[in-house]
């Protein structure tokens, strides 16, 4: 049941991400012994993921120009090469948005063709740092650990909260409301799902 929820707090309906955009990868899973580096995707206990938060800019009461984090995205991956990148960034990312990226060659100007890309080569992309740190807490101490084939439904749910952490109390009537839009998921249809993962 709890499947079928987080199945269900995807908004086929979404807008994409705009304007100032934070994108990198992360490894999900446990240690590996055999792999190193990159190559720990290798390993069929851990998974790379894509992730892209909008950044906000903002002014506080002293008049200094701050920044904030937005809405999220997250998605499994195979691999993080140029094609995959673009293929990501651009079912997240309206055309002509900012993307920081850190240097890795992936974000090339192919991958980056339909945006502006800033590479972050002196600072860290703070926010979807963050982003990435919470989610492991999550992981690690709520579920303590997730089956790579079910991790994107995991993923699903981790994004539908934190894109509603100002707002809790509207989350669950948000919920009952996508839910009522989307046919009704199968156990069987369930169990394909996360064979594909």
């Amino acid at each position: 049941m709890l499947h079928r929820l987080r199945h269900a707090m995807v908004n086929d309906n979404r807008t994409k991400l705009y304007g100032i955009v934070e994108a990198d990868e992360t490894i999900i899973g446990g240690p590996s012994e055999e792999f190193y580096g990159r190559g720990v995707t290798e390993d069929e206990k851990r998974s790379l993921v894509f992730g892209a938060v909008e950044v906000i800019p903002w002014q506080d009461k002293a008049g200094r120009q701050r920044e904030k984090a937005g809405r999220l995205r997250l998605t499994i991956t195979e691999n993080a090469t140029a094609e995959s990148i673009k293929a990501f960034l651009s079912a997240t990312a309206d055309p002509q948005t900012i993307i920081r990226t850190d240097g890795w060659r992936g974000y090339s100007k192919e991958a980056l063709f339909s945006f502006y890309h800033e590479p972050e080569t002196k600072r860290k992309a703070p926010h979807i740092h963050q982003a990435f740190g919470n989610l492991k807490t999550w992981l690690k101490g709520t579920h303590h650990g997730v089956d790579p084939k079910y991790l994107q439904n995991y993923l699903d749910e981790f994004v539908f909260r934190f894109n509603r952490r100002k707002t809790p109390m509207a989350a669950f009537q948000r919920l009952l409301g996508i839910s009522t839009s989307k046919r009704p998921l199968l156990y069987k249809n369930l169990t394909q799902l996360a064979s594909k993962a």
